[in-house]
């Protein structure tokens, strides 16, 4: 059986912001493009607030959804209460993305072999962030770097990293 790989998916500010208030402190429609073809047929691990911030379950994908609360249900969603947990019950997919939010990310990191980054090249304002992380265990393989001007004037870049070998 192939390897599983484990690829964490964060859009993050120059200070490491990933939130505020539970939503996400831009709009970048070509960001969320770049998630949902990065993420389309594959499993979905994620917070109960980050779950709640979205919605409901996204089309094409598996929801994974990680709580405390061992009597919550969600139509359509996978619960789980242990990150070991919420891998196991992906455990045909052999590529599964975490996706938020901060505490679900840092419980990850460690484990995680791929980070696919969206890199806000500004600070902004916000209460949720993205672990530190120590560059030197990455290899950078790809970046793409971008300008939008509506709906609000931002630059960013898609990187990709691979973890190197341990």
């Amino acid at each position: 059986m192939k390897k599983q790989s484990v690829a964490i998916i964060v859009a993050m500010a120059g200070n490491r912001i990933i939130g505020i208030n539970n939503t996400l402190p831009w709009h970048i429609p070509a960001d969320l493009q770049h998630f949902k073809k990065l993420t389309m047929g594959h499993h979905m691990i994620m917070g109960r607030k980050t779950f709640e911030s979205i919605g409901k379950p996204l089309p094409g994908r598996t929801t994974v959804v990680m709580t405390r609360n061992h009597e919550l249900r969600i139509s359509g969603c996978i619960m789980a209460h242990k990150l070991e947990e919420a891998i196991a019950a992906c455990a045909d997919d052999d590529q599964l993305f975490i996706v938020g939010g901060a505490e679900l990310y840092a419980q990850a990191l460690p484990l995680a072999d791929t980070l696919y980054i969206t890199e806000i090249q500004q600070a902004v304002e916000g209460d949720a962030y993205f672990p530190v992380f120590n560059k030197n265990e990455w290899l950078e393989v790809s970046r793409e770097k971008y300008n939008q001007e509506t709906p609000q004037p931002l630059e960013y870049h898609f990187a990709t990293y691979r973890r190197n070998a341990r």
